[in-house]
């Protein structure tokens, strides 16, 4: 259940999100704020794994050293 206080910019980044990760991309949190001004990726991808999208989450580490989470779609 999306609880944003604005549910129409949440459908919006779910429907940018989703384009994105059908063409073949992956999407960490930092490529979603940049692109899609999204701050909770997490919770868009939680979203549209309801709606049915088999999306995989797999831990990547930054050329800083850092580890983040990558979104993709599971092949």
């Amino acid at each position: 259940m999306n609880i944003n206080d604005n549910p129409t910019s949440s459908a919006t980044q779910c429907a940018q999100i989703k384009e994105w990760l059908m063409a073949g991309n992956k999407l960490t949190s930092l490529d979603a704020l940049n692109m899609f001004g999204c701050m909770r990726l997490a919770s868009r991808i939680h979203d549209l794994r309801e709606r049915g999208m088999n999306i995989v989450k797999q831990r990547i580490q930054t050329a800083s050293g850092k580890y983040v989470a990558q979104y993709s779609l599971e092949l």
